[in-house]
């Protein structure tokens, strides 16, 4: 691959075939990474460390296992791996997705995506380019700079077309593909020279380059005497900004100078077709010495691979993209050609390879999130390694990880799996696209979209889509396909599904000689281990209206929500009802201070305790008397903590904002909303829960709140692991796990930036709080129960209750070594009251805030909605019904004492 190309060719204009529409007509390219950014002048470079790491030691325990196999397109299949790791003597697993495309397939391609419209210095998620471009699967691409434009650091060829020159630093390696499908992994440069009409010449430093800080060069600024081209696909009118140049700009059109400005920027957009060479300092002088409005200008330009100096005519690839380190070289783990120290950690990860005979490309994404642990670089190596990558090199990961890819027989692409931040993708500058151009082919074959599992009493949607012989989609909408349900849990009718009841049904779909199957399950009580009201508590008051939604958590941990038709409802010490998601409460009974909702599915409970004063108040921000004060953690970091009034819906109330700045700041760095000084302000009572609402700023940051406890620890409690919404969001906050001794304070609520990823978090924003409160059941669903001692001796029907001595029809007895009561007794003696169902052999015991659901010789049972499992099972005796004391009493906040003397029980509250 040799010789140069002019700006003036025709392959400057070669159309981007696999996507259907036109490439930008001249060269584009710009700077993008987390890792450079220019300084103003005088101010200390930010670059990374310099020279080549030591050769990495791949993970010896490394293992990877494929666990599925699926075709995307002809040439184009996703696999995905499993992988244990040990790490400090400790077992990690983790997922890795691979994309492993053919070149020898005539049908399939790569390309990358640029952005929005194909353009520079914009930002789109990878499934949105990927959706624009008509890719049917794709990853993130090259690194960039957060704070710049919007435009990758290294080089980029897209459609045929250069769009983007590598930048001037060490051991940044590209991956490129050439005219005749042969990948390449190499180390490129850029060389340039435009030609005046004179004769004289000016080396060329970059085209469509963000600034940044130069390596192995004269000058540590980049744009400083230098010229530059920027393009129309550099849509923005700095060009570039934050340079710490002044420039002198050349327009030029159809190789004509139309326009020169000395020492100041054309305050226009680069014109469609135009370039324009944006020039500075000897540069500048070159313009003013030769150049002239009217006069032609030319430019030429190659790439040259640092390791060879070979030549590359960029008209000879299809395609490049750039990227950081390399990881694999000849099969096996290589050194890294570039420090790595801020890329470092246990992250997701994006990478790019081939094998051996370079038939195969490899499109890699190693996964970290709720799944998956993520990979170090070293693991990633020797992941690589084992799926057969010859050589590879590591793209931009962290936040940035996102695949996307197009489901069998879909139309569009969907997420492959969840990023470091959940369901959201980051917006990038570019990424990588597989296509297809493959002709319609036969129908080959259908398959069953629809929900594998449902709740009794759901109803879901299933739709039948076909594929063709090339495995892309084939419409079958017209054949009119025909329903059937093999057993009675799930009835179907024109894809129109409904659970009826807990099993297995096999649905089956047939549309002309063809016919697909899907195995739908319906829940039952068994299958869950959880059941969550989105209310835990309420207020028990005539009239009152609240949103009641439950959610069942699967076995396997999955969260589906409950349809209302498949819930029963019991209300204890008032009169209410659920219509539409919602509780009414219509009467209350007399005396009654604390009453219960019961949700039932298929038997699984869960319950929402309403009390004359459910969620108390704590703090509202309008009339505060205590001193709020801004604090950090981390020299350079500023902001504030002040009251102010509200937006939005929370407009006319007073909020508690805090603003932070940690741009001048280093490693993990805090924003603290301190409470009265060093003090705090105290929760004066026992918590189950804490509500607030919070006005979020998607700064992607770590939201939490600091408590000191009665013994004098610090708690520190998650408010939202990040922030990824804006507006105000009200976050209840379970507080039952937290082992806080009561009373506590609550110190400071404060917004943390990790170091780990920290590019890919904002840096500087505002949260606001607002109307935070606190559940607290000693002053609510806990107030008014009795306290004292009880003591019951084995074999004897009294219990003695703070001295008074009662007779009791079913003594105490000991069976296996545990002593098992009629739980009535100690309900009578400290408040709450039991149900027996002998139907489904269950009892139900409420008290306070609790609610504990037992069945006869089961030895799960379900505490406020989640299953639990203790040593010992209720108990069917001569017709009574006994419970193990020990768990009963502790269950519901009593403590028990044994003396093995005298055989005696002691219950105390």
């Amino acid at each position: 691959m040799n010789g140069s190309c002019s700006s003036d060719q025709a392959s400057m204009n070669k159309e981007r075939n696999n996507k259907g529409h036109a490439a930008p007509k001249w060269i584009a390219a710009s700077l993008a990474g987390v890792l450079w950014i220019m300084p103003v002048i005088g101010g200390e470079l930010p670059l990374l460390e310099q020279g080549r790491a030591s050769i990495a030691v791949a993970a010896s325990t490394f293992t990877a296992a494929k666990v599925s196999e699926e075709i995307i397109t002809s040439g184009a299949t996703k696999l995905k791996y499993k992988y244990t790791v040990t790490r400090s003597g400790s077992k990690a697993v983790g997922l890795a997705d691979v994309i492993r495309v053919d070149l020898n397939n005539p049908y399939v391609s790569i390309d990358v995506m640029t952005g929005k419209n194909g353009k520079l210095t914009t930002r789109q998620s990878t499934g949105g380019m990927a959706r624009e471009t008509g890719a049917v699967a794709a990853v993130n691409g090259d690194y960039f700079n957060t704070g710049g434009e919007g435009a990758p650091i290294g080089g980029e060829v897209s459609g045929g077309t250069l769009v983007s020159t590598p930048s001037q630093l060490d051991g940044l390696y590209g991956f490129a593909l050439t005219t005749d499908n042969k990948p390449v992994i190499d180390d490129f440069a850029f060389t340039g020279m435009v030609t005046a009409a004179d004769g004289t010449q000016f080396a060329l430093s970059g085209v469509n380059k963000g600034a940044y800080s130069p390596e192995g060069g004269a000058s540590t600024y980049s744009h400083a005497n230098a010229a530059y081209i920027y393009t129309d696909a550099w849509t923005a009118q700095d060009r570039p900004k934050n340079s710490s140049t002044t420039p002198t700009e050349v327009l030029v059109e159809n190789g004509i100078i139309t326009q020169i400005s000395m020492n100041a920027a054309l305050q226009i957009a680069v014109p469609a077709g135009a370039y324009i060479l944006r020039t500075h300092g000897t540069a500048a002088k070159f313009v003013a010495d030769h150049l002239a409005v009217g006069q032609p200008l030319t430019a030429a330009y190659s790439l040259q691979s640092k390791a060879t100096g070979e030549t590359i005519d960029p008209a000879s690839l299809k395609m490049m993209i750039g990227g950081h380190t390399i990881l694999v070289d000849k099969g096996k783990a290589t050194a890294f050609s570039r420090s790595v120290s801020s890329i470092g950690g246990y992250r997701a990860r994006t990478a790019l390879g081939y094998s051996e005979d370079g038939r195969y490309v490899y499109i890699i994404a190693a996964e970290k999130n709720d799944d998956s642990s993520g990979m170090s670089l070293s693991e990633l190596q020797s992941f690589m390694t084992s799926i057969g990558v010859y050589k590879g090199l590591n793209l931009d990961g962290g936040g940035s990880t996102t695949m996307v890819d197009r489901p069998l027989a879909e139309t569009q692409t969907t997420l492959t799996f969840d990023t470091e931040y959940g369901t959201e993708q980051r917006s990038i500058v570019n990424g990588l696209g597989v296509y297809t151009n493959a002709p319609q082919g036969e129908l080959k074959g259908i398959k069953i979209n629809g929900s594998s599992v449902l709740l009794i009493g759901q109803t879901a949607s299933y739709t039948l889509k076909g594929y063709d012989t090339y495995y892309n989609p084939f419409d079958v909408t017209s054949g009119n396909p025909s329903w059937k349900s093999s057993s009675g849990s799930v009835s179907v009718s024109g894809g129109e599904a409904k659970a009826v009841k807990p099993g297995t049904a096999t649905l089956t779909a047939a549309s002309g000689s063809v016919n697909a199957s899907t195995t739908v399950t319906v829940l039952g009580s068994d299958d869950l281990s959880s059941l969550k009201a989105g209310t835990a508590s309420a207020p028990l008051k005539e009239g009152t209206t609240i949103a009641v939604p439950i959610t069942a958590v699967t076995n396997s941990g999955a969260s589906i929500s409950v349809p209302g038709s498949a819930l029963k409802w019991e209300f204890v010490g008032f009169q209410g009802s659920v219509e539409d998601g919602k509780l009414t409460v219509n009467t209350v009974n007399p005396g009654v201070t604390t009453g219960y909702a019961i949700a039932r599915y298929d038997g699984f409970s869960t319950v929402i305790v309403l009390t004359e004063a459910a969620a108390v108040p704590w703090e509202d921000f309008e009339n505060v008397t205590y001193p709020l004060a801004f604090t950090t953690n981390a020299s350079g970091v500023q902001g504030s903590a002040i009251i102010t009034d509200g937006s939005d819906n929370h407009a006319g109330s007073k909020v508690l904002s805090l603003g932070y700045d940690m741009t001048a700041g280093t490693g993990k760095m805090y924003a603290y909303a301190q409470f009265n000084g060093t003090t705090g302000k105290p929760v004066p009572a026992a918590a189950t829960s804490m509500m607030l609402d919070v006005m979020g700023d998607k700064s992607l940051n770590w939201l939490r709140a600091e408590f000191t406890d009665n013994s004098g620890a610090t708690v520190y409690v998650d408010l939202a692991k990040t922030i990824d919404w804006t507006g105000w969001k009200t976050l209840n906050i379970d507080l039952s796990g937290s082992n806080m001794k009561f009373p506590v304070t609550l110190k400071r609520l404060y917004v943390v930036n990790v170091e780990e990823g920290q590019d890919e978090r904002a840096k500087t924003g505002t949260v606001a709080f607002d109307n935070i409160s606190f559940t607290m059941p000693s002053l609510s669903s806990e107030a008014g129960l009795p306290s004292g001692t009880a003591v019951m001796v084995i074999g004897q029907k009294t219990l003695t209750v703070n001295g008074t001595k009662k007779t009791i029809d079913s003594a105490p007895l000991v069976k296996d070594g545990t002593t098992y009561v009629p739980i009535r007794y100690v309900l009578d003696a400290f408040g709450g009251s039991a149900s027996w169902d002998p139907a489904t052999r269950k009892i139900m015991v409420l008290r306070g805030s609790k609610a504990l659901d037992l069945t006869v010789n089961k030895k799960e049972f379900i505490l406020n909605g989640k299953r639990q499992s203790a040593e010992v099972a209720p108990i069917l005796l001569q017709g009574r019904t006994l419970v193990p004391l020990r768990l009963v009493s502790e269950q519901l906040g009593l403590t028990v004492k044994w003396e093995q003397k005298t055989k005696t029980v002691t219950i105390e509250s």
